[in-house]
C-alpha cells in the first residue's frame, strides 16, 4: 500500500474521503462520531507450503510485532486459515490509532535497527527464493457503534484460551448502500449480535483496498459449536427479523455479497 498516495486524497478533518462525503462510521448517524476511530490494517499473505511458511511465522513473531509495538501500533492478530479459500494463507491485523500513526509506520520500521536485524532472513530474501507469493492489504476505519477493538472473552489469559475466528465481509453495490448497512449494525445490529452471544473483535469501514465498497467484521468463538448456536439465535431474534425486513435495508437492497473465512490464531498472535 503507497501511504504517501493514499494520505494525499484524504482531506482530514473536513469530512471527505477519496473525493466523496465521509461514508458509514460516521455519516451513518449523521453527526460526527463522539468517540475517536481507530483504524484497522488487514493484511493477506498468500504463502507456498514449505519452509517460507516457517520463515514468515517467525517473522511476525520475532521482528514485526515487537517493532509495531514499539513503534505504537498494536495489538497485532496473526492468523491461519481455517476454513476459506487460498490455503496457505496468513492473515495478519495491525490496529493504528490515527491515520497519522499509520502513514508513519513504514519510517519508523525502517530506522528500527533492531527489526532490519531480526527480520533480515525475510526481509532480504532473494527474487529467486521470494518468502511468501504475494501480499494484499486494505486499510479500515472503524464503526461508531464499535469504536475500539475488543479483545477476544475480555483480554488477558481468558481470550488466550482455545478460539476460533470468523472473518466476514459484505461488498455492496454503491457507497449509498454500504452505507445503510454499516448504519443498520451501529443502530441495532451490533446489539443484537451481543444479546444472541455474538463476540465481535472489530468491525470496520474499508476507506482503501480492494473490492470496494465493503464493510469488514471479526468475530470469535470457543468452538464451531459455539458459533452454530450464537448465530441461531441471532437469526431467531425478533428484533433482527424486524430489522432486516425493513424496506431498503434487506439484503437484496444493499448487500451485493457476503463472504467468509474461519481462522485461527497464531501461538503467539496478540488478538
Amino acid at each position: 500500500m503507497h501511504r504517501r498516495h493514499f494520505l494525499s486524497t484524504v482531506v482530514i478533518g473536513t469530512g471527505t474521503v477519496l473525493g466523496s462525503p465521509v461514508s458509514g462510521a460516521s455519516a451513518s448517524s449523521g453527526q460526527a462520531s463522539a468517540v475517536a476511530t481507530e483504524f484497522y490494517e488487514l493484511r493477506r499473505y498468500r504463502l507456498r507450503r514449505g519452509p517460507k511458511q516457517t520463515l514468515v511465522n517467525e517473522f511476525w513473531q520475532k521482528a514485526a510485532i515487537p517493532a509495531l509495538r514499539r513503534a505504537g501500533a498494536g495489538p497485532v492478530g496473526v492468523f491461519t486459515v481455517m476454513i476459506g479459500p487460498e490455503s496457505p494463507t496468513l492473515y495478519v491485523l495491525i490496529v493504528h490509532r490515527t491515520l497519522d500513526a499509520f502513514a508513519a509506520i513504514e519510517g519508523r520500521l525502517a530506522a528500527d535497527a533492531e527489526f532490519q536485524k531480526t527480520g533480515a532472513p525475510y526481509l532480504d530474501a532473494l527474487a529467486a527464493d521470494p518468502a511468501f507469493v504475494r501480499v494484499e492489504s486494505s486499510l479500515m476505519r472503524s464503526f461508531d457503534g464499535m469504536p475500539r477493538l475488543e479483545p477476544p472473552f475480555g483480554g488477558g489469559e481468558a481470550g488466550k484460551r482455545p478460539r476460533i475466528f470468523e472473518l466476514r465481509t459484505y461488498e455492496s453495490h454503491s457507497e449509498q448502500a454500504s452505507r445503510k448497512k454499516i448504519g443498520m449494525f451501529n443502530k441495532g445490529e451490533i446489539a443484537i449480535f451481543r444479546k444472541a452471544g455474538l463476540q465481535p473483535v472489530f468491525f470496520g469501514e474499508t476507506i482503501d483496498g480492494a473490492n470496494m465498497p465493503n464493510l469488514t467484521y471479526l468475530l470469535v468463538y470457543e468452538d464451531m459449536a459455539a458459533r452454530d448456536r450464537q448465530w441461531a439465535a441471532f437469526s431467531a431474534d425478533p428484533e433482527w427479523r424486524t430489522l432486516s425486513a425493513t424496506p431498503g435495508l434487506t439484503d437484496p437492497d444493499i448487500v451485493l455479497s457476503i463472504s467468509n473465512a474461519y481462522l485461527r490464531p497464531a501461538a503467539f498472535s496478540e488478538i
